[in-house]
C-alpha cells in the first residue's frame, strides 16, 4: 500500500507544481474578478473532507484547499482535490488536482483560479486508500441557487384506430427543459407499480391492453419535477388468428440422488404463437395460487414439494390450456467444513546417524473421515517447490538435506494445513552422482552475486537449479548468457520444476547478475575438479593424506594420522573469490575438524619451520570448518585466532551433507558466505593474534600478506572431512 501511495505522491507532485504555479502566477485580473470563493478543507480522515461547498455560480471562481494542523491534520496526512474529467456526467472543463499536506511549503494551503460551467463537477481524492473522500459541485447560472425543477412533457404516437386506440403498438416519446442548471436526466416506469428506468429512446408498447407510462425529470442541481403519466390502449390488428400459442416449462437446479432440487428449484416458462404473437404469460404457485405476470424464471425456495401453473394468450385473444410442472425442494445437507487428516512416512535404508542410504521414499495419505465430502486430491512440495498432485510415492535420491511439503483438499473445498517431513539423503556408491555443470548447495538460487530468493531445489534430472544455471562459467556476452538462462529456466517451467513467478525472479537475478558484460573478470577457474590429472596438481605437507573417491571428490585419510594439509602450488592469488564444497565424514557421533587456508607463503621457502604445514597457520589466515557444539571455541566460518563465530551465528547442517563455501578476499577484507549466507566478515587490520598469545605466533604485520597460496586442512584421522569442485575466481 506504501508503494502504491508513493507512487501517486510523486505522480501527483509533478501536477501540483503546474497548478500551484498557475495560481500564484496567473492572470491577477482574472482572480481579481472572481466574484466567488470555494473552499475545501481535509484533516486527519480518509473517508470525507472537513468541509466542502456543494453549489456555485456559473463564473470565475478562487478554489482554496487546506490541509493544515488548522484544520484538523495531526498525523501530516497529505490529500488532494482533483476534478474529474472523463466522466461524461460530469462536466470535463477544469483542469484541477491540488496536493496538500501541512509540512508543504504553503502549510498545507493552496489556491487556483478557475472558470466554471453551468453543470455538475465531481471531485475526489486521488491517494490510495482515500477513494470516499468524493462530492459533487453543482454550478447553476446567475447568481442564485437553482431550486426549480424541470418541465417534462410526452407524446404517444402509432396508428390509431377510430376510437383512437393504438393498432399492434405504441411509442412513448418523451422530453425535458430546464433553464438553470440544465437537464440531468429522464427517467420512467410503466404501470403503477413499474420501477424507474432511464430514458434513453422511445418507449414502445406493443402488449395489448390498457397502459400507463409515468415519467419525470431531474436537473444538475438535483431538482425532480412532478410525476406525469400518459395512458392509452393498445388492440391487437385485424385477424383471422383462432389459434393459442404453444407453452412450456422447464425446471433447474442442482438435484440429490433422489432428483429432489437441493435449497432451490426455478420455473422457466416459455411461450410462442405463429399468428399474432403471444401478448401475455401468467403463473400460479399452487393449485389455488393467485395468477401473476410472467416477467422472468420463478424461484421456488421452501422446502416441500410444489406445483406451478402456467397459461399464456396471444394478441388475438386466444388463450392456451392451463399447464404445470411439479417437483420437490428439499434442504441442503449440512455443509462439510473439516478438511481431510494428513499423514506420512518414510522408508528406506538408514544408517548410524538415521540418514537415508541412497534414497527415500515419501508415502503422503489423507483421510475425509465418516460423513465428509471425500478426498478430491492430495499435493506435495519438495525442497520449497510448487505444489505438485500426489499421484504415488515420491522417491528422493539426491544426497543432502530435503523437506517433503504436503496437504489435502476434500470435495467441499477445504484444505488441510500444510505439514512437513525432513530427512537427509546420503550416497551409497551405487547410485551415481548427477552429472551437473556445476556443484551448488546454497538454499536459493543465487546468480553472480544476485539473490533470486527462489528455492534451489532438485530438479528431475537431480541437478540443482543454480547448477544447471552456470553462473560461474566464464560467458563471452550477457545476451547469450540470458538466452542460456531463458533456456533452461523454459525446460524447468514446462516440468513444473518453476513456475511463472519464479521464472520471472531468476530471469531478473540473471539480468542484474552483469554476467557476460563487457569488462567483467573472467569466470571461476576449476583447480580441483575431480579428475586424477587435477588431483596431482596438490602437494600434501605434513601429516594426514588425501584421496580422491569414484565421484570426484576427495576425503581425508583415516589410516595416516597427523595435522596437514593439501596445498595448491600453481599460483598465488590476491583478491579473489574461493568456492568449494565441504562435508562433514567423520565417523561415530563426532565432527569433522578442518579448514581452508588461504593469503600464506611458499611452504618450502621457510627451512626455520620444520614442518612445512605450519607456515599456512602461522602466515596464512585459516577459515574454520567445525560444527561440533563442544570443543574448539572456533567455530565454522571463523578466522582462526583472530575472529570468533558461534554455531547459532554460522548455522548446522547435517553429517554427510555438503556445504557450499565462498571466501571472498578484497584488499584486507575477509567475507565468508555457507550455503549462500553471510556468516562472517573480518578486517584484517592487526591485534592479538590468538587467546591466549602465543610465543611462536610471528605477529600481525606477518599475517598481512596481499596475496598467498591456498590449501586445505587435514587435522587427523578421526576428522574425517571431504571436499569437492574447488574453483577460485580472481576479482
Amino acid at each position: 500500500m506504501w508503494a502504491a501511495l508513493l507512487a501517486a505522491l510523486l505522480m501527483m507532485a509533478g501536477l501540483q507544481t503546474a497548478t500551484s504555479a498557475a495560481g500564484e502566477s496567473g492572470d491577477r485580473d482574472t482572480a481579481a474578478a472572481a466574484a466567488q470563493v470555494l473552499t475545501w478543507t481535509a484533516g486527519d480522515s480518509i473517508t470525507e473532507y472537513t468541509s466542502a461547498p456543494t453549489t456555485a455560480v456559473a463564473g470565475p471562481a478562487t478554489i482554496v484547499f487546506e490541509n493544515s494542523a488548522a484544520t484538523g491534520n495531526t498525523t501530516g496526512m497529505p490529500h488532494t482535490l482533483t476534478f474529474a474529467t472523463s466522466d461524461p456526467e460530469f462536466n470535463n472543463d477544469v483542469q484541477l488536482n491540488i496536493l496538500a499536506n501541512p509540512s508543504d511549503a504553503q502549510g498545507g494551503k493552496h489556491t487556483a483560479e478557475v472558470t466554471l460551467t453551468p453543470g455538475r463537477y465531481f471531485y475526489h481524492c486521488t491517494i490510495p486508500g482515500h477513494g470516499e473522500m468524493q462530492g459533487i459541485l453543482t454550478v447553476t447560472e446567475g447568481s442564485g441557487e437553482d431550486t426549480t425543477a424541470p418541465e417534462a412533457t410526452a407524446k404517444v404516437n402509432g396508428t390509431q384506430n377510430s376510437e383512437g386506440q393504438y393498432v399492434g403498438s405504441a411509442s412513448v416519446t418523451l422530453e425535458a427543459t430546464d433553464a438553470g442548471s440544465g437537464v440531468d436526466r429522464i427517467e420512467y416506469a410503466i404501470g403503477a407499480d413499474g420501477a424507474w428506468q432511464p430514458y434513453t429512446a422511445p418507449v414502445v408498447v406493443d402488449q395489448v391492453g390498457t397502459h400507463t407510462v409515468r415519467y419525470r425529470a431531474l436537473d444538475k442541481a438535483g431538482n425532480v419535477s412532478d410525476t406525469k403519466s400518459v395512458e392509452f390502449t393498445v388492440v391487437a390488428p385485424p385477424s383471422d388468428d383462432t389459434t393459442a400459442p404453444e407453452t412450456s416449462a422447464t425446471v433447474d437446479g442442482e438435484k440429490n440422488a433422489d432428483g429432489a432440487y437441493i435449497d432451490m428449484a426455478t420455473v422457466t416458462v416459455t411461450a410462442s404463437d405463429t399468428g399474432s404473437g403471444v401478448n401475455t404469460i401468467e403463473y400460479a404457485l399452487g393449485a389455488d395460487g393467485a395468477w401473476q405476470p410472467y416477467t422472468g424464471p420463478v424461484m421456488v425456495h421452501e422446502v416441500g414439494t410444489h406445483t406451478v401453473r402456467y397459461r399464456a394468450t396471444d394478441k388475438a385473444g386466444n388463450a392456451a390450456a392451463e399447464k404445470s410442472v411439479e417437483f420437490t425442494v428439499v434442504a441442503a445437507p449440512p455443509q462439510d467444513t473439516t478438511p481431510p487428516a494428513t499423514g506420512v512416512t518414510v522408508e528406506g535404508t538408514r544408517n548410524s546417524d538415521g540418514a537415508y542410504v541412497g534414497d527415500a521414499t515419501v508415502t503422503v495419505s489423507a483421510d475425509d473421515g465418516h460423513g465428509g465430502s471425500g478426498v478430491a486430491g492430495i499435493e506435495y512440495s519438495l525442497d520449497g517447490g510448487p505444489y505438485l498432485a500426489y499421484t504415488e510415492p515420491v522417491v528422493v535420491d539426491r544426497a543432502g538435506r530435503h523437506t517433503v511439503t504436503y496437504r489435502a483438499t476434500d470435495q467441499a473445498g477445504n484444505t488441510s494445513e500444510p505439514r512437513t517431513v525432513s530427512f537427509t539423503v546420503v550416497a551409497d556408491g551405487g547410485v551415481p552422482a548427477p552429472n551437473c555443470p556445476e556443484y551448488d548447495e546454497r538454499l536459493t538460487v543465487i546468480v553472480g552475486t544476485v539473490d533470486s530468493g527462489v528455492p534451489n531445489r532438485v530438479t528431475n534430472n537431480r541437478c540443482r537449479i543454480g547448477e544447471l544455471i552456470e553462473d560461474e562459467k566464464e560467458w563471452t556476452s550477457q545476451a547469450l548468457f540470458l538466452k542460456h538462462v531463458d533456456g533452461v529456466l523454459d525446460a524447468l517451467l514446462a516440468e513444473g520444476v518453476v513456475d511463472k513467478r519464479e521464472y520471472r525472479a531468476i530471469t531478473r537475478a540473471a539480468r542484474e547478475s552483469g554476467i557476460g558484460k563487457p569488462g567483467q573478470t573472467e569466470g571461476y577457474r576449476k583447480i580441483l575438479d575431480g579428475s586424477e590429472e587435477s588431483f596431482t596438481k596438490w602437494e600434501q605437507v605434513g601429516g594426514g593424506s588425501f584421496a580422491l573417491n569414484p565421484d570426484g571428490s576427495i576425503t581425508s585419510g583415516t589410516t595416516k594420522p597427523g595435522l596437514g594439509m593439501l596445498w595448491f602450488p600453481e599460483r598465488k592469488y590476491g583478491d579473489f573469490s574461493l568456492r568449494l564444497q565441504w562435508r562433514d565424514d567423520a565417523p561415530g557421533t563426532g565432527n569433522a575438524n578442518s579448514g581452508v587456508f588461504v593469503r600464506f607463503p611458499q611452504v618450502h621457502d621457510h627451512p626455520e619451520e620444520s614442518r612445512p604445514e605450519w607456515v599456512a597457520i602461522k602466515y596464512g589466515h585459516e577459515v574454520q570448518v567445525f560444527d561440533s557444539p563442544s570443543g574448539d571455541m572456533y567455530k565454522t566460518g571463523s578466522v582462526y585466532g583472530f575472529d570468533r563465530v558461534g554455531l547459532a551465528g554460522a548455522g548446522v547442517t547435517q553429517k554427510g551433507t555438503w556445504n557450499d563455501y565462498e571466501i571472498r578476499v578484497v584488499d584486507q577484507h575477509y567475507s565468508v558466505y555457507r550455503n549462500g549466507v553471510l556468516i562472517n566478515e573480518f578486517d584484517n587490520t592487526g591485534g592479538q593474534l590468538f587467546e591466549p598469545p602465543r610465543s611462536d605466533d610471528p605477529g600481525t604485520d606477518g599475517r598481512r600478506f596481499a596475496s598467498g597460496y591456498i590449501g586445505l586442512q587435514v587435522h587427523g584421522t578421526t576428522d574425517v572431512v571431504s571436499f569437492r569442485d574447488v574453483r577460485i575466481r580472481e576479482l
